[in-house]
């Protein structure tokens, strides 16, 4: 994979590219397009000012509707997305990328999981690629090379309009033919089967390397809940891994159950892994423990050959007579990865359901949301 023009390294290296950028002030990205809108969303605010004054910084995107982030013609490279929306949104939109044309998407993850905050209550994310800051301004790095085109979209699942500010960043005039594509996947257990390992990746055939793990786990028991094994099947691996690990916290970089003894659970956020979320009971409608935890294999890609058969983790805790215990938590996973072809095996698109969250703040998810979600015939 070429360089990225961001590596402290390289940063005063000349290179023959442009930088464009696509925001709803520049829906095309177009040279010396920016800035030139007479209608949008913030239209009324600029009415004593005139163009050139945030008259386009948003879009609305209506409810069952998709919109194109970005519709980007010829070869280049995503270097940078950011976006933000209210919070009740994060789990109701479905962000995609489709490369070269593709009519299946290499990416289709819920939009707050993409970005580390798949519970809808925000989590400051301090990593290399992932950047989550106040209050739900999400930031991506993960390089996204294209050959021939790149189409980003965002779908509103949801019962109502919703409000969305981005910016999409990429360069063209490079060299990626020799660069794999970017995929994303996202899958649930809710609940997870007995005696079953969640499925983070499945069946993915061609070369390339795995970059990087989210899950969002809500914990359905008492006691220690992360005691299991992740297992990566590589190649022409089938009963057992080529790569198991020991502990759920030691592939996200924490030890002896992320508790540092009169604090608990104790949220940390690094370059390259992390548990910045910890969501605790309340007394009242919030009455499960909820995690948020990443690891990105930017220093340490764990790569294939000819496929990834499978990637899975136990859910395990512990019974009496200090033996393992099988628990059937929350788990929702999003799974980072390249590959030299621009579609892959995947799972089924997620509903609304699916991808639904209930925090507990009210009875009903409906109450006080933004905006207001009246009952449904």
């Amino acid at each position: 994979m070429t360089s990225a023009p961001s590596d402290l390294a390289s940063i005063a290296a000349l290179r023959s590219v442009q930088t464009r950028s696509i925001s709803p002030e520049n829906f095309d990205g177009s040279v010396g397009g920016g800035g030139r809108a007479t209608e949008g969303t913030g239209a009324s605010c600029a009415r004593d000012l005139g163009p050139g004054w945030k008259i386009s910084p948003s879009v609305d995107i209506k409810a069952g509707e998709t919109f194109d982030l970005a519709n980007i013609q010829g070869a280049g490279k995503i270097t940078h997305i950011w976006i933000t929306t209210h919070t009740d949104n994060w789990r109701t939109l479905l962000l995609r990328a489709y490369w070269d044309g593709a009519e299946e998407p290499a990416v289709e993850v819920p939009y707050g999981d993409f970005f580390c905050n798949g519970w809808g209550v925000f989590s400051q994310v301090n990593s290399q690629t992932i950047a989550a800051n106040p209050h739900g301004g999400f930031n991506s790095y993960w390089p996204m090379p294209f050959r021939e085109g790149a189409r980003l979209t965002v779908e509103n699942t949801s019962v109502v309009d919703v409000r969305v500010y981005y910016q999409v960043t990429y360069e063209i005039g490079g060299d990626y033919q020799g660069d794999a594509y970017f995929h994303a996947q996202w899958r649930r257990s809710n609940p997870l089967e007995d005696k079953t390992p969640h499925t983070i990746l499945e069946g993915v055939e061609g070369q390339g390397q795995y970059v990087g793990t989210y899950i969002a786990w809500g914990v359905n028991s008492n006691g220690w809940w992360g005691e299991g094994e992740i297992k990566f099947y590589l190649d022409d691996d089938t009963d057992y891994p080529t790569i198991a690990g020991t502990g759920t916290e030691d592939y996200f970089g924490g030890a002896w159950n992320f508790d540092i003894p009169g604090k608990g659970y104790t949220e940390f956020s690094t370059p390259y892994l992390g548990m910045p979320q910890v969501i605790k009971p309340d007394g009242l409608y919030v009455s499960q423990q909820r995690f948020g935890m990443y690891r990105w294999h930017l220093l340490d890609p764990i790569h294939f050959s000819s496929g990834i058969p499978k990637v899975d983790i136990q859910a395990l805790g512990w019974r009496s007579g200090w033996r393992y215990l099988p628990l059937r938590d929350d788990i929702a996973s999003t799974a980072m990865f390249y590959l030299d072809r621009p579609t892959a095996r995947r799972p089924k698109t997620p509903t609304a359901d699916d991808m639904e969250v209930h925090l507990g703040t009210a009875p009903v998810p409906d109450i006080g949301a933004t905006p207001p979600r009246a009952p449904q015939d």
